[in-house]
C-alpha cells in the first residue's frame, strides 16, 4: 500500500508540474501567441469570404458607406453612424466601385456589388473591412483579460474569444456589430485605464475610444452607461471604498475626462463630414444632425418593434427570453460551463474591481437588449462576449490552479478547452447558423433570421442545381440577389400554399418569417413546407424538394 500511495503522489507532482510548464509557457509568450491566435482566425474569417452570398444587411451598409466615399454625402437612412459603413465600403471603393445614384439602399448596395461583373471580389473586399475591428476586439479582450488575471489568463480568453462561432461569423460579414463590439470595449477598458492613470494620454485614448464608438452603433450610447450605472454599485458593495477618497480620485480625473469628452465630440463630428444643420426636435442648428435623427429613428423603430419569430411565433413586440435564450443555445456548451464555474469561483478577489466589472457588462447588455422591442439576433448583445470570453477564462484559470491533491479536476480544464475547439473548428464555415446540441436537429423552430438563414446560402443553391442540372427551381429568395449571376435555371416565384412541379428551393427565413406572416392576414394560408419533406438540405439554411411532375402538368 505505501509503494501505492507514493506512485500516486509522483503522478499526481508529475501532472503539477506539466500543467505549471503550461503556464509559465503561457506567461512567458503571451504576445506572441496572442498574435498567432489572431493570426489564426483572420485566417478562418478570410476563407468564408467567397463560400457564402451577400447576406439580407450587407448592401445596405455598403450602399451607405460608398455613397459617403465617392459623393460625400450621407443621406440613405441615419440608423447606423458611417464608420463601420465606411469600412465596409473602402475595398470596393479603391477597387473602382462608385455609388450609383439609386434611390433604393438595398438595390444600390446590390448594384454595387454585381456591378463590373467582379462580384467575389467586391464582396471579399468589403467584409474584409470589418478585419481591422474584429483585430481591435481581440486585442482589447487580450488586454481585459490580462488587467483581470495575468497572462496566461490573457491567453486563454483571447482563444476562447477567437473559438466562439458567433464573433467569427459577424466578423466576416460586411456590417456593424463586431465593429459595435471592439469599440465598446475598447471604450470600456479606455475607461479603466484612466481611473487607474489619469493623465493626458489616458484622457486621450478614452476620447479616441469614445468616438468610435459612437461613430460604429447607436446601441452603445444605451450600453455604456447602463453597464456603468451598474458597475458602479457591484464596485462600491465590494470594495468598500472611503468617499473622501473617491471624491479625490474623482476631482483627479474630472480634467481627463473632459479631454475625453472633447476630442470624442471631434472625432465622432469628423466622421459626420463636420456637418451641422437642423434635425426634428431640436429647433436650432447643430453639429452632426444626421447622428441625432439617426438616435430618433433607432428610438422609432424599437417603439414600432420589429417583426421576428421565436419559438414557433411571431410578434413585432419581442419577447423577454429572447436574447437568454440564444444564448443558451448559439454558444458553445463547453464556453457556458467554463462561464458558470467562471463567475461563481470569481476572477480574482485581489482586486476588488474586476468581478464587478466583469458581471456588470453583460448583465447590462443583456438587461437593455431584453427590454427592446428589436429582437432579430444575437448580434446585438454581441458587445458582451469579450467579457463572457474573459468569464469563461477565469473559470479555466481555476480549474488549472487547484491543488495537488485534486489534481484531476485540472484535467476538466483541457477538456473544455479540447471540446470548444473542435465545436468550433466543426462549425466551419458555417459560423452563422451554429447552435449548440441543446437547440436540437432543427434550429429553425427557435430562430431564423441573423442568427440561421440571413440568405447566405443562395450561392450554394445554385451551384447544387447546377450539379443537379436542374432545368428551372422555383424559389423566392430573402434578398436582393441577381441569380443568372449565381448559374441559377430560369426560375419564378414560389406560392404559398403549394410546390410547383420540379425543383423547389426554399430559405428557412423565408418560410418561418415571411410566409407565416402572411398567415397574421390570412389565418387559412397553411405554407406548404410545413407538410412536404424537403429532397436534401443546401448548406445549412436552404431546403430543396423535387416534385414529380404530375403526368398532365406542362412542366
Amino acid at each position: 500500500m505505501p509503494v501505492r500511495a507514493s506512485a500516486r503522489r509522483a503522478i499526481v507532482l508529475d501532472t503539477s508540474s506539466r500543467f505549471q510548464r503550461i503556464e509559465d509557457f503561457l506567461n512567458r509568450h503571451a504576445l506572441a501567441l496572442a498574435v498567432a491566435l489572431i493570426l489564426i482566425a483572420t485566417i478562418r474569417v478570410g476563407a468564408t469570404y467567397t463560400v457564402f452570398s451577400h447576406t439580407n444587411d450587407e448592401p445596405y451598409h455598403i450602399a451607405a458607406g460608398m455613397e459617403w466615399l465617392s459623393k460625400g454625402a450621407y443621406t440613405y437612412e441615419h440608423q447606423h453612424p458611417p464608420l463601420a459603413r465606411v469600412m465596409a465600403a473602402l475595398g470596393p471603393y479603391l477597387a473602382g466601385a462608385r455609388s450609383n445614384g439609386l434611390k433604393d439602399q438595398n438595390l444600390e448596395g446590390s448594384t454595387i456589388l454585381y456591378g463590373g461583373g467582379h462580384y467575389d471580389l467586391r464582396l471579399a473586399l468589403a467584409r474584409a473591412g470589418n478585419l481591422p475591428f474584429f483585430w481591435l476586439a481581440c486585442w482589447i479582450t487580450f488586454l481585459w483579460a490580462g488587467q483581470m488575471m495575468d497572462s496566461a489568463g490573457a491567453v486563454i480568453a483571447l482563444f476562447i474569444f477567437t473559438m466562439i462561432p458567433s464573433i467569427l461569423a459577424h466578423a466576416g460579414l460586411a456590417t456593424t456589430d463586431i465593429a459595435a463590439t471592439a469599440s465598446f470595449a475598447a471604450a470600456s477598458y479606455a475607461l479603466l485605464r484612466l481611473l487607474q492613470s489619469p493623465g493626458l494620454r489616458t484622457g486621450l485614448w478614452l476620447g479616441a475610444a469614445l468616438g468610435l464608438m459612437i461613430a460604429t452603433k447607436f446601441s452603445s450610447l444605451v450600453f455604456y452607461p447602463a453597464a456603468l450605472a451598474l458597475a458602479v454599485p457591484l464596485w462600491s458593495y465590494s470594495a468598500r471604498p472611503a468617499l473622501v477618497r473617491m471624491l479625490q480620485h474623482f476631482r483627479l480625473c474630472l480634467p481627463w475626462f473632459l479631454v475625453a469628452v472633447g476630442v470624442s465630440f471631434a472625432l465622432t463630428w469628423s466622421v459626420y463630414r463636420f456637418s451641422f444643420g437642423t434635425t426634428p426636435g431640436i429647433p436650432f442648428p447643430v453639429p452632426f444632425p444626421e447622428l441625432f435623427s439617426g438616435i430618433g429613428a433607432v428610438a422609432r423603430h424599437n417603439d414600432r418593434g420589429h417583426l421576428s419569430y421565436f419559438l414557433g411565433e411571431l410578434r413585432t413586440g419581442g419577447w423577454l427570453l429572447f436574447f437568454p435564450v440564444l444564448l443558451a443555445v448559439k454558444l458553445p456548451l463547453a464556453m457556458i460551463g467554463l462561464i458558470v464555474l467562471g463567475y461563481s469561483k470569481r476572477v480574482d478577489r485581489s482586486q476588488d474591481w474586476a468581478f464587478p466589472v466583469l458581471i456588470a457588462v453583460p448583465a447590462a447588455i443583456l438587461a437593455v437588449a431584453m427590454a427592446s422591442r428589436i429582437n432579430i439576433g444575437l448580434r446585438h448583445i454581441l458587445p458582451a462576449f469579450p467579457f463572457l470570453a474573459i468569464a469563461a477564462a477565469a473559470g479555466a484559470r481555476w480549474l488549472l490552479r487547484q491543488g495537488r491533491e485534486r489534481g484531476w479536476i485540472r484535467w476538466t480544464a483541457g477538456l473544455a478547452i479540447g471540446w470548444l475547439s473542435i465545436t468550433s473548428l466543426a462549425a466551419h464555415p458555417d459560423y452563422l447558423p451554429y447552435f449548440n446540441a441543446l437547440a436540437g436537429d432543427h434550429p429553425e423552430k427557435i430562430v431564423v433570421d441573423s442568427d440561421l438563414d440571413w440568405g447566405q446560402d443562395i450561392k450554394r443553391l445554385g451551384q447544387r442545381l447546377r450539379e443537379l442540372n436542374a432545368p428551372s427551381v422555383t424559389f423566392t429568395p430573402t434578398v436582393i440577389v441577381s441569380l443568372a449571376a449565381h448559374g441559377f435555371p430560369p426560375h419564378e416565384q414560389s406560392a404559398v400554399d403549394t410546390p410547383s412541379p420540379g425543383w423547389n428551393a426554399v430559405q428557412l427565413s423565408e418560410w418561418k418569417l415571411f410566409r407565416m406572416g402572411l398567415q397574421l392576414d390570412q389565418p387559412e394560408l397553411r405554407p406548404w413546407p410545413d407538410f412536404v419533406q424537403p429532397t436534401e438540405r443546401v448548406g445549412r439554411t436552404i431546403l430543396l424538394y423535387y416534385v414529380p411532375p404530375q403526368p398532365n402538368s406542362q412542366r
